[in-house]
Parts: structure tokens; sequence; C-alpha cells
């Protein structure tokens, strides 16, 4: 019987994490369900059919300490991740004077009225994680490297291919075939060796990204896959991070903000499903103009860098779309969901 009750558990865990369920709730129910019939075997006589049939109390009661032990280890290590990152960046925030190197090398921002030197304090205090070192993850890692953003995050789990040159220009020829969060980690400290790179060589999943998004301020969504897509989407709403996200095909790309914690829509909000196979061809199935990927992927820079120095206004609630062929661009705007499952909950 006791068998069977944690096989069900099991089961009910996979399930929930495939509908999209945190794996804190997940983790909740869990618990919760262990708690339940272990009281009812601690209350009821031992000679009760359900007590004997589930082995008595102690059975359950060791697998609950086994379980809880794992728990609260991970819970313990991830406190202190949590507190080394804020020891990391207490030190990037006291460090609130800029060198002669960086007055030089930032000086076109400092000036900049609407920016100044606390706007590009922030950007350098400030970190971003980027979702995909393609062809929108690209122009971005170049640009916030070149702005000066403190600590940059990139999540990628793809190797550098030859058709990827068209388009992805952070990568020499003699890179194809590494592993591009490595290869991106090269370009910036060649670009900007005072930025702190964090590789993450490995693939999105819901099981980590709350954990990662929990240490960014912004997170940039650059993926080409809608799996992925959701699951940040998801994780972004969770931890309460402004999610900054773009997507191109053949001519035309399309680029928003999403933030339900300011009011905003989030991604479900807007497309509720992944369209139906065939509707959105992938860029190795369509093909991609490669000017796109640094027009698209550079709105994408200027809606982060806006974010992080709280400079202008950015597009929040709105959808900014690039047409390519045509040389046409036109803004539209995008509302919440009261009915999204994502955000509205």
């Amino acid at each position: 019987m006791i068998l069977a009750f944690l096989t069900f558990l099991v089961l009910t865990w996979l399930l929930a994490g495939y509908l999209g369920v945190s794996q804190n709730l997940r983790m909740i129910y869990v618990f919760i369900s262990l708690i339940v019939v272990l009281v009812t075997l601690l209350l009821i006589p031992e000679t009760n059919s359900f007590s004997v049939s589930m082995g008595g109390w102690a059975p359950l009661a060791t697998v609950s300490f086994i379980l809880g032990g794992t728990f609260f280890f991970r819970f313990f290590i991830k406190v202190l991740r949590n507190k080394s990152h804020d020891i990391n960046r207490a030190d990037v925030k006291e460090s609130n004077e800029f060198s002669n190197h960086e007055l030089e090398r930032y000086s076109r921002h400092i000036i900049l009225k609407e920016l100044g030197g606390l706007g590009q304090q922030r950007i350098k205090n400030s970190s971003v994680l980027i979702i995909g070192a393609g062809g929108l993850g690209a122009p971005v890692i170049q640009y916030l490297a070149a702005s000066g953003v403190g600590i940059i995050g990139i999540i990628d789990h793809d190797k550098v291919s030859l058709s990827n040159l068209q388009r992805q220009v952070i990568f020499p020829t003699k890179k194809v075939g590494e592993q591009k969060v490595f290869s991106a980690v090269d370009a910036i400290h060649k670009l900007n060796s005072n930025v702190n790179v964090r590789p993450y060589n490995r693939r999105l999943n819901s099981d980590i990204a709350e954990e990662i998004f929990s240490e960014y301020d912004v997170i940039i969504d650059g993926t080409d896959n809608f799996e992925t897509r959701y699951i940040s989407n998801a994780a972004a709403n969770v931890t309460k991070k402004y999610l900054v996200s773009g997507a191109l095909g053949q001519w035309e790309g399309q680029v928003s903000v999403f933030a339900p914690h300011k009011g905003a829509p989030c991604y479900a909000c807007v497309f509720p499903t992944p369209p139906k196979e065939g509707l959105a061809l992938t860029c190795s199935e369509g093909g991609v103009f490669s000017p796109l990927s640094g027009v698209i992927g550079s709105v994408m820079a200027v809606e982060t860098l806006k974010i992080l120095s709280q400079s202008g206004n950015t597009l929040l609630g709105q959808m900014f779309i690039y047409d390519g062929l045509r040389g046409e661009s036109r803004k539209i705007k995008i509302k919440p969901n009261k009915k999204c499952p994502v955000c509205s909950i």
C-alpha cells in the first residue's frame, strides 16, 4: 500500500511538472500529502486495516524524514547561494565611483541628460540574464557588454554552426563547433573586461528557471522555440522580473516587455497557446534576413538598458513590430488577459 501511495505522489509530481506547476508548489503538495497520511496513521490504532496495509507509521515517517532532509538541504544551499550573490552585488554597489577608464568609456552615456551618471551607475550595478546566444542574443550581448552591465548571464546549450555566422555576429568562423556560451564569454571579455559573465551551458527548463531568474534584474528571451518561451514567461511571472522578449523570422521581427507585476501583460496573455505546426517557421525552415537580427536585438538591448537605468518609456503594454522587406514599423497596444492561466492566478 505504501508503495502505491508513493507511486501516486511521483506520478502526480511528474504530471504537475508537465502542466507547468512550479517546483515549490509541487513540493508543498507532496509534504502536505505525507503529513496528512502520517498524522492519520499516528491517530488511528495500529490494528486498523489502513494502518496495517501501510505497514504502520514508521516506514512513512522514514520516507518523510529523508524527503524533508533533502528539501531543507537544498533550501540551505539556495540560501547560501543567494547570500553569496548578495555579497557580490553589495561589492558592486559599493563601487559607486567611476574610474578614469570608465568615465571615458561610458562618457557618451553620461552626457545624455535622460541617462547621466546615475543611470550609468545603475547599469553598472545591474544584472541581466540572456536566454539564447543566437541571432537575437548576439547583438544584445554586444550592446549590454559595451554599455557596462555589471553581470551578464547567458544560458544556451547549442554549439556554433556554420549557418549561424550569417547573423550571429559575435562568433568568428574559428568558433564553429564550440559551445555558444563559452564563445560568447570570450566575445564579451574582448569587448569589455569589466563585465562579470556567468555562462550556463545547458537548456533552460522549469526545474531551474525560477532559481536562476531570482538572481537577475532583467530576463531577456531571445530563444527560437515556444517551449522555452513559455517556461521563461512563467518563471519571470513568479519571480516578478521584467521579461524583454523578441522574435523574428524571414523579414519581420517583434519586441515587447512583459511584466505582470507592473500591470502589464505576460507573454501568455498575448500568446496563450503555441501556433499550430507549420504556421510559425523557424529560421532553418523559412530563412531570415541577417540584419533583421541586429535590428530586433538592438531594440531589445534599448529596452533593457532603459529599464536598468530608469530612463524613458519602455514597451510595457506595447509590441513593436518591424517589417524589413517593406521598411515599415508600427506599435500595437497589448493588454493583460484577466483569464490568463499564468499571471491572473
